[in-house]
């Protein structure tokens, strides 16, 4: 009786439990990992739902997004970008993190430092693209934010033969006036980045001062010729046909395979000397070049593609640095060349090509320059910041404009902010820094590109 007691007061107990204290089984679903991609998705459907293909302007910009992106990968992936990679590579591996942090890094003397980032960046003379790789190398190394974004700004903006060009064809005085510019640009602002991020800096600095002297495998002056050879290389290989023929710059231009034949060639033989190529490697890259070089000379491309091929084989096939130099030439490229090539599509499907078309028609664009407003600067800062402009194409674009009514003022602001930045640019150096250091280095650009077409408008 008592055990049956017992029973019933336990079954009591459970049954008078009430329901709920009973806790509920957690949700199996990630809700947090479903929204993203679930967007896209629906973003993505929306927009293929909706296309204007009924629409001859859509259909049109959509050709010239594809056929800049053309242009693109014909003219600078293989002569520009692709010689830059391995730059950027070679800095990664072969400069010091000492010799980095010495000259250009956050502790480094700021008349030096700049001095060194503006010139080094200027000798380069390339497009605002092409420059990126060797930026992130810099930077990557341990440069200070204000030197690297100095030596950023000055590769594609101080190019001695544009601003010559812009002299010839625009005027003396627009000319002259984006040469000051351009050299003020890449000090003020690598400075104002440095005070914006100051307390960034200070630690980058002090956490220099405890970093060991690093070994330094090879003398200053081997290093120094490697990376003279290299980019004398890429500037022989990418320089463009002038204007006009006769003169120095055409003799250059004409012997301009040769010079990159003769840098090819020494830089095969350093890497014999110093970095244990065996010399019969060589030797058969360099027929395998020559072979298609002399056979085809109207299509020099094809050679200058055989002659990549060749050097990433030397790379690979040889133990020690030249793997690392294959290894970090090709972490630039995996993370830079999508950013350009989406930000390119971008940008031509915007504003289309010179000459041509995009969503935006350029008639809203030249309309919206004229004068020296505040707006028509900003407007002509804010567009060339966008834009894609290679090397030298600014100054006919900007011939067109002005002789559709462009301000002088607007002209020039269009110039120290166009060359130095576009779509695919900002991309690449928001993954390098982040966004708020690129939104700051980018109004920092128009802004200063406004306020100098203003100035520049006034008196001009």
């Amino acid at each position: 009786m008592n055990e049956a007691l017992v029973l019933t007061g336990q079954n009591e107990t459970i049954e008078d439990t009430p329901d709920n204290d009973v806790q509920p089984e957690p949700s199996q679903i990630d809700w947090k990992g479903i929204w993203k991609p679930l967007s896209l998705i629906v973003g993505g459907f929306l927009l293929f739902f909706f296309l204007p293909m009924d629409s001859a302007r859509f259909t049109q910009s959509v050709i010239e997004s594809l056929a800049l992106a053309k242009w693109y990968a014909q003219e600078h992936v293989l002569l520009c970008l692709v010689p830059a990679f391995f730059i950027a590579g070679a800095v990664a591996v072969f400069v010091s993190q000492g010799a980095v942090m010495k000259y250009l890094g956050a502790g480094a003397n700021k008349i030096l430092s700049y001095s060194v980032a503006s010139v080094s960046g200027s000798v380069l003379a390339v497009c605002s693209c092409t420059v990126l790789p060797l930026f992130a190398g810099i930077w990557k190394r341990g440069a200070g934010l204000g030197p690297a974004i100095a030596f950023l700004y000055s590769g594609p903006a101080i190019n001695v033969l544009a601003i010559i060009l812009t002299a010839r064809i625009l005027g003396p005085e627009i000319g002259a006036a984006r040469a000051v510019g351009a050299v003020v640009f890449s000090i003020v602002i690598g400075l104002f980045m440095h005070l914006m991020f100051r307390k960034e800096e200070s630690a980058k600095a002090a956490a220099a001062m405890h970093m060991p002297v690093p070994e330094v495998e090879r003398p200053l002056w081997q290093t120094s010729l490697l990376f003279a050879v290299m980019v004398g290389l890429l500037i022989s290989a990418t320089w463009g046909k002038p204007a006009q023929a006769g003169g120095f710059w055409s003799a250059v231009f004409a012997v301009k395979w040769l010079l990159a034949g003769g840098f090819a060639t020494m830089l095969g033989v350093l890497m014999v000397r110093w970095m244990r190529v065996k010399l019969y490697k060589l030797i058969i890259a360099m027929v395998a070049v020559f072979i298609p070089a002399l056979a085809i000379p109207q299509q020099p491309l094809i050679a200058f593609s055989i002659g990549l091929v060749a050097f990433v084989s030397l790379l690979t096939t040889t133990r020690g640095e030249t793997e690392s130099w294959f290894t970090a030439s090709w972490d630039f490229a995996k993370q830079i060349m999508p950013l350009l090539l989406a930000g390119v599509l971008v940008a031509g499907l915007l504003l289309g090509r010179p000459g041509a078309e995009g969503l935006i028609p350029s008639a809203w664009i030249s309309g919206l320059v004229g004068g020296n407003s505040l707006w028509a600067n900003l407007f002509a800062s804010v567009v060339g910041a966008f834009m894609y402009f290679a090397t030298l194409t600014e100054v006919p674009i900007l011939q067109g404009l002005i002789g559709a009514g462009m301000g002088k003022g607007p002209a020039l602001a269009l110039l120290l902010a166009g060359p130095a930045l576009s779509l695919p640019n900002m991309l690449v150096i928001r993954s390098v820094l982040g966004t708020k250091k690129t939104l700051a280095f980018v109004g920092l650009v128009v802004i200063m590109a406004t306020i100098s077409g203003m100035i520049f408008g006034h008196f001009f």
